[in-house]
């Protein structure tokens, strides 16, 4: 009886049966805790997309389809409210909405090119992508494809400035392209359940602008691309049908080939896990795993100084004939142990606590439906990353329906992206995108999101912490971040209600703090909010747009800028 009503609340062989149960463990890039556990058999990567609704046996109830391309012209006014200064500049903008919900295919694209013209010498002519597309097809019963692409712009130095508004000839900020995509399959043989998973990514990074950093400071090494690949196996038996406790299998390898400097990641993992119920809603998981990781890369070329050389973007030339370094090696044996709480299936919550990376690791996720419209959702994650592995992790984290907007001042997709379905609040991109970090780190953190729908009113709301320990070959010329440490806290709130058919309201504000332990560095504060009414008129829409934003790089830097935008769009 007890067993029975188990897994009838939920959870069956290691965690909560919600699609989202396992969307911490892809953070970890291969086998984590519980790893593979889900009471569908799915594999952790497959389960870490799932949030937008992807999962491979899973029907929309409903059957729709739309596209809406569209052209747009405005024009902002930007004033630096510390010096008086005021620009101006004409925004020419094409872009599409689509979103796809079938039997077989569910997905989402929103992206938008924009090309600004500034008016005067002080405000830089440029253009801007940014985009977010989710998506997955079901090709037969067990199996499916499924993938995402982002174009954004974020910070590139945790160090140094941190604008609120993108326009014009921002320092410290680059453009980001990613994409990912791969089959997943999940099938039963006998009393177990069988998944399987390969994940190709690329990811891209253009040189940033002038940092802001403090006079003295040296600058970080830059980002340029990689191609990174993730396979994953997982065998799942529930409770009773082959023992009297839950049994799964996972093994998976992960591998990230860098550019820069030709850094390469390669991990190879294996893990066993059970499960045991101890009442109705509550069941203690144990598990033990082998992980092999290893990341180097080669130095830069050295002039007669022994100065290191850079091209003519800035970044390091690669010695070809140099040696591989090591940067960090972990080869051993980890393990944990956790608790798995839901007692109904509107609630779910387990965490683990273990040694791992040759010290103490926690991980966890919460998740709770309080109603139809409202939806809650927490995770605590620990692994060793690169920035291109936790970029394609947190978009395949995003959901497959989300929340589009005119965000007039280019916040889009760089911080915390909400669900339309109120299935799942969505997800954050603020612990890998607070800097492009070149390095392998170890990422540790906690996050939470939480999405409301009622009526007419949807509210979003995203607040975390992220500290990543980086690492690199020590001795390395022109490698600064050996042993040092970065973190920082973010919060993001969206609102939306729409004042009739034709008409409504956005709101968005943000608060983040980043912390760099280099040498010399200044804490960053950054704080911001806009703020859109658009009313349509046929195919014709209009936008107008306010936004204020504030950054503090320490005791050096403070500015404090105000923008306006009016904005007309003809969709086709």
């Amino acid at each position: 009886m007890i067993l029975r009503r188990f897994l009838l609340a939920g959870v069956a062989c290691g965690v909560a049966a919600s699609p989202t149960a396992l969307a911490a463990q892809v953070r970890d890039g291969a086998v984590a805790p519980g790893g593979g556990m889900a009471a569908g058999g799915a594999d952790p990567a497959q389960a870490g997309s799932a949030p937008g609704g992807a999962v491979a046996n899973a029907a929309p109830s409903a059957r729709r389809a739309r596209i809406t391309p569209y052209v747009e012209v405005g024009q902002l006014l930007s004033a630096d409210l510390n010096r008086g200064d005021v620009v101006t500049y004409t925004t020419l903008a094409a872009g599409v909405n689509a979103a796809v919900q079938t039997a077989r295919a569910e997905g989402q694209i929103s992206y938008r090119y924009e090309h600004r013209i500034g008016w005067s010498d002080r405000a830089g002519s440029g253009d801007v992508h940014s985009g977010l597309a989710r998506g997955s097809y079901r090709l037969t019963r067990d199996l499916s494809v499924e993938g995402g692409a982002l174009a954004t712009r974020s910070r590139a130095d945790i160090r140094g400035a941190a604008p609120g508004v993108l326009v014009g000839d921002i320092g410290n900020i680059s453009q980001i392209y990613t994409a990912y995509i791969g089959p997943s399959l999940v099938t039963q043989a006998g009393p177990v359940q069988i998944g399987a998973n390969y994940r190709l990514g690329y990811t891209r990074v253009d040189t940033p602008g002038l940092s802001g950093l403090a006079p003295g400071q040296p600058r970080l090494d830059y980002f340029s691309d990689s191609v990174n690949q993730l396979a994953t196996f997982s065998a799942t038996a529930r409770p009773g049908a082959v023992a009297p406790v839950g049994l799964s299998f996972n093994a998976a390898y992960d591998r990230d080939d860098a550019g820069q400097l030709a850094q390469r990641y390669e991990g190879w993992f294996v893990r066993g896990d059970v499960l045991k119920p101890i009442s109705p809603y509550v069941a203690l998981t144990a598990g033990v795993g082998y992980e092999r990781i290893e990341t180097s890369q080669r130095d830069p070329e050295r002039d007669a100084a022994g100065r290191p050389l850079v091209d003519s973007r800035g970044r390091f030339i690669t010695d070809p004939d140099g040696p591989r370094r090591i940067a960090y090696r972990t080869d051993g044996v980890y393990y944990d142990a956790g608790v798995i709480w839901r007692p109904d299936r509107r609630t779910s919550v387990e965490g683990h606590v273990g040694e791992r990376y040759g010290s103490l690791s926690l991980t966890g996720l919460a998740r709770y439906q309080a109603s139809r419209g409202v939806v809650i959702q927490a995770a605590v994650y620990d692994g060793i990353q690169t920035f291109g592995r936790q970029l394609r992790n947190g978009l395949s984290n995003l959901p497959t329906d989300f929340i589009e907007t005119r965000d007039a001042f280019g916040q889009q997709f760089n911080g915390c992206v909400f669900s339309a379905t109120g299935t799942t609040p969505g997800g954050c991109l603020n612990d890998v995108l607070q800097s492009v970090q070149t390095s392998v780190y170890r990422a540790r953190g906690a996050d939470a999101t939480i999405a409301m729908s009622r009526g007419r009113s949807t509210l979003g709301f995203g607040i975390g912490y992220a500290n990543r320990r980086l690492f690199a070959p020590e001795g390395s010329p022109g490698i600064i971040v050996y042993g040092a440490e970065d973190e920082s806290y973010y919060a993001q709130i969206f609102f939306a209600h729409a004042l009739g058919l034709h008409s409504g309201l956005n709101v968005n504000g943000f608060v983040n703090y980043y912390a760099s332990r280099l040498a010399g560095a200044e804490d960053v504060v950054s704080l911001g909010t806009t703020a859109s009414y658009y009313r349509n008129f046929g195919r014709l829409g209009t936008t107008a747009s306010v936004g204020l934003y504030h950054f503090t790089v320490g005791d050096l830097t403070n500015a404090l800028s105000a923008q306006a935008l009016i904005a007309a769009r003809y969709q086709f």
